[in-house]
């Protein structure tokens, strides 16, 4: 029996719709892979927006407390210096005084000297407190910029993976997961305190 030579076409015919079959399949996949991991940078990054944002919320309080206490030690600074000066002013005119004058020169000497006591004791509380805020800006300082690097990161990864849904290319998706890692990795850093603070990054972007 002869073979029939339709037969040959017809089994290539079955075989280009597979192999069209496989490749969709593949890109679907990939598109799947793409949009799962687009859905879920997204909502980490806003997570760690809501938390960057009372970061720097807290960061402007530290600061705005800084000024204010270096702004009350200047102020008490000034006032310690005027009370000496006019406690030196009262020791030279206490030696010239009176009698009857001595003994209100002296309440007047006891009563700017605790003025200055006072003044120098609550500069050294204004210092304190001024160090306090500044350490604390400097702390949150820290952890915004592990969130501004998060963030730069992640929007260059949704950008490579849009990139990727473009061109179908799964070479991109694999590059993609490079700026994901380190970006979910300072996302969470920030968000649980762990020292990892790449200076030369901060420095470049800052």
């Amino acid at each position: 029996m002869d073979p029939d030579p339709m037969q040959f076409v017809e089994e290539d015919d079955d075989k280009k719709p597979s192999d069209k079959d496989k490749t969709a399949a593949t890109r679907a996949r990939l598109n799947t892979w793409v949009a799962i991991s687009v859905a879920l940078l997204a909502t980490f990054m806003g997570i760690c927006k809501v938390k960057d944002d009372n970061i720097v919320q807290a960061m402007q309080q530290a600061q705005a407390d800084k000024i204010d206490n270096y702004s009350w030690y200047q102020a008490r600074n000034i006032r310690e210096e005027v009370a000496k000066s006019t406690l030196a002013q009262l020791k030279v005119l206490q030696a010239s005084a009176s009698p009857q004058m001595q003994s209100v020169v002296q309440d007047q000497i006891k009563t700017f000297q605790a003025l200055a006591q006072e003044q120098e004791e609550k500069k050294k509380v204004q210092q304190a407190d001024a160090d306090k805020a500044d350490q604390t800006y400097n702390e949150l300082n820290f952890h915004d910029d592990q969130f501004d690097l998060s963030d730069a990161m992640l929007a260059l990864a949704i950008s490579l993976l849009a990139v990727t849904a473009l061109t179908q290319k799964r070479w991109l998706f694999i590059i993609a997961m490079v700026p994901t890692f380190f970006g979910v990795l300072m996302g969470l850093a920030g968000l649980l305190s762990w020292h990892i603070h790449p200076n030369f990054l901060t420095r470049l972007l800052s």
